[in-house]
């Protein structure tokens, strides 16, 4: 085995894709090269490293020294100085106190543990860290006995919808047909949300892992990752983690000869939001517009193409193979009592680090931004705070220290949602931010039903008057008996969302509502 004195990570995703990281990364080689260093310094290509919208981001170990928003014209300057000299350059460094940077808290992750360490484009660095130890263990457990562990770590859907994942199984599970189907919900069209991009770019064999031991535990021999064309690196590292399982005889026919057999596929989605509604995602994974179904049946007894599937989130099923492989009691050493495991969360808007982060169920939201995300940026105060997307709820400075559970949450007629958090400074406009969620709703409406199909219409209609001033107070109630009546009478989740984010930003900032009514 070779040893470096330096090892450089390098975190390459989307946003550092776009900054021109393959230039730098091939800069940065001829230049260690020229400075006689290629023997000593090590680059590691690895996944995000938590970072937000700060370009080219570097951690060098064993320094703990992490830089953002690197250039090419930078390299010669860090080669000199802080790996020929041993003096990190400042002006490049992030903020030490972040704890977004890797060498922080990576003993509290699970789905993340990998992200920002290992090249996620390489099945050998997985196996490296203890990768798919948990599906050899599944492969000789009996089918109920792995959905009793996941029944009992109590884990619950990471979607939104919060369901218990082991109850979800356990209905899918004894039924016997020729066909079973695991289909993973990889679509992620709430807006703020790209925890699940960055979890499939950072560590794509955890997810695979997870798909594998759902599939042995309900009887499944396909399964799809149904995911939003826009993510094209992680499209691209699962087509690669998928062809290298293949050829180490992790999918295919007659597994290790358990006689499990397995395939795995991608469908390509065409970024409707309404698909991430699990019905509506199975139509068009088989061909057809993507409209929510009836239920009952639900997909679990009648899914894709009329077979029994198990529909999951994607951070829902990362969080399997630790569960397998640690046991459900070792999973829930995580969480509170009555909501186990870990959230990871899209953190956005005036906060001083935007990114991710994965942390405890149970955590405030105030630590969650003073902590993980830096607090406030310099130079404004909390205003409020858009948790789960445009499908969540407003939250004003009165819910700071509630605990983000689902349980905890649920007691003030809030939403954990997909994770997303928006933090806005005392500048925003509360009004302005509804208008904004409730034209999403508009265009996203399948118009399948007339409740949502008209309902989102009229919300925008009323909103757009109130922003222009030329609305009552008797709109304000107008516009919550309209979501109100969605919620009751809409088809599908979709259409009974609006209500959310209407309910709660009329209660917690009524009176800016009010400054721009007609007396």
């Amino acid at each position: 085995m070779k040893y470096f004195r330096t090892h450089i990570l390098i975190g390459i995703n989307d946003t550092s894709k776009q900054a021109g990281v393959d230039a730098f990364i091939k800069t940065l080689r001829e230049s260690l090269t020229a400075a006689g260093l290629q023997e000593e310094i090590n680059i590691l290509e690895t996944g995000p490293l938590g970072f937000f919208g700060k370009g080219i981001c570097l951690t060098v170990y064993p320094d703990n020294v992490n830089y953002e928003n690197v250039k090419v014209e930078d390299v010669a300057e860090l080669v000199d100085e802080h790996f020929l000299k041993g003096r990190p350059v400042n002006r490049l460094m992030f903020d030490a106190g972040s704890k977004f940077t890797p060498k922080f808290n990576y003993e509290s992750r699970i789905v993340l543990r990998n992200s920002g360490i290992i090249d996620p484009e390489s099945i050998d660095e997985y196996l490296g860290t203890g990768g798919y130890e948990a599906w050899e263990k599944a492969l000789q457990m009996k089918p109920m006995d792995i959905v009793d562990e996941v029944k009992k770590s109590g884990l619950r859907g990471r979607g939104g919808a919060g369901f218990p994942t082991g109850l979800k199984w356990s209905f899918t599970a004894p039924i016997e047909c020729e066909q079973k189907y695991v289909v993973v919900n990889a679509d992620e069209g709430e807006p703020g949300t790209f925890k699940d991009r960055l979890i499939m770019e950072g560590d794509p064999h955890q997810l695979l892992e997870g798909i594998m031991i759902c599939a042995k535990a309900v009887g499944a021999t396909k399964a799809y990752i149904y995911i939003r064309g826009e993510y094209k690196l992680s499209i691209n590292r699962l087509k690669k983690a998928i062809e290298q399982c293949y050829n180490y005889g992790l999918l295919g026919k007659n597994i290790f000869e358990s006689g499990f057999d397995l395939d795995i596929d991608l469908k390509i989605g065409a970024g409707a939001y309404v698909c991430g509604e699990e019905t509506a995602l199975i139509e068009s994974l088989e061909g057809n517009r993507g409209n929510p179904r009836w239920k009952p049946p639900f997909p679990g007894v009648k899914g894709l193409w009329g077979c029994p599937t198990i529909v999951n989130n994607v951070e829902t099923l990362a969080n399997v193979p630790y569960i397998i492989k640690h046991g459900a009691e070792g999973y829930k050493k995580f969480g509170t009592p009555d909501c186990s495991g870990t959230k990871v969360y899209t953190i956005l808007g005036d906060v001083a680090y935007p990114g991710l982060c994965e942390i405890d169920m149970g955590t405030t939201l105030r630590t969650i931004i003073n902590e993980y995300a830096g607090g406030m940026k310099q130079g404004f105060r909390f205003k409020a705070a858009l948790i789960g997307g445009a499908a969540g709820v407003i939250l004003s400075d009165r819910l700071l220290d509630v605990k983000m559970d689902l349980n905890s949450l649920n007691q003030y007629s809030a939403v954990l949602g997909s994770g997303a958090i928006l933090v806005m400074n005392e500048n925003t406009s509360i009004v302005d931010m509804l208008w904004s969620i409730l034209r999403f709703f508009r265009h996203e409406s399948c118009g399948k039903c007339a409740p949502c199909r008209n309902g989102s219409q009229q919300l925008y209609d009323l909103i757009n008057k109130i922003k222009k001033g030329q609305g009552t107070e008797d709109d304000l109630d107008k516009l919550l008996l309209i979501a109100e009546t969605m919620q009751q009478t809409s088809f599908c989740a979709l259409g009974q969302s609006p209500v959310m984010p209407i309910r709660s930003a009329l209660d917690n900032f009524r009176d800016e509502f009010l400054a721009l009514t007609k007396k």
